[in-house]
């Protein structure tokens, strides 16, 4: 357990993923300046209506794209170990809690249960005729590399970095991914079909 620096966003990332990040508050160039000062990774927990969340990940600075005179910063954030939040602390501008890793249990996913996701995957990736990253399929987590390539909006986003195995992300995302591939694929037909005669017919 100990205690880091938190900045809550309308924003979730999952372990390994990437993100551009203005930073313009002055607590959170504070927050971001120790951390380019001291090497440090900050924690970032989803904020909404319904409140900070107590699951977030820890991130570091990976690239400083810009700095503008008056203090504000376009960084790179990457999102690294997934960690449960105890309880906020004060003291500093900025928030602060107290954190404990959130390590994943040993639940791993059957061959064919990591299939069944791929293949949902590439549904998704063809029905919407993306060039996406390909998946490194040895790495520790396909479920996460998913997550975040496909937007499926913070709540569900959220929901899938809480699950504490490989395959209960996997399980829950199979089906997910079949339901958008489904829905990128029956638009792209309403598309086509009125795109031949100017009139939709009845599926």
């Amino acid at each position: 357990m100990d205690e880091i620096g938190l900045f809550p966003l309308n924003l979730v990332l999952v372990p390994g993923e990437q993100a551009p990040l203005h930073i313009f508050e002055p607590r959170y160039r504070e927050l971001i300046g120790e951390c380019l000062d001291y090497g440090n990774e900050f924690g970032l927990v989803l904020e909404d209506d319904e409140g900070m969340r107590d699951v977030g990940v820890r991130c570091a600075v990976v690239e400083v794209i810009d700095r503008f005179p008056d203090g504000r910063l376009n960084v790179v954030v990457e999102a690294h170990d997934r960690f449960q939040l105890l309880g906020l602390t004060e003291g500093r501008a900025f928030h602060t809690g107290e954190v404990e890793d959130a390590p994943d249990d040993t639940d791993t996913p059957s061959e064919d249960e990591v299939e069944e996701c791929l293949a949902a995957y590439a549904r998704v990736v063809a029905a919407a005729e993306a060039e996406l990253d390909d998946l490194d399929l040895d790495a520790e987590s396909i479920a996460y590399q998913i997550a975040s390539r496909v937007d499926f909006g913070t709540e569900i986003k959220q929901g899938l970095l809480e699950l504490r195995s490989e395959r209960q992300r996997v399980l829950r995302l199979a089906p997910m991914l079949n339901q958008a591939a489904d829905a990128v694929e029956r638009e792209t037909e309403i598309r086509h079909r009125a795109g031949g005669n100017g009139r939709v017919e009845p599926l």
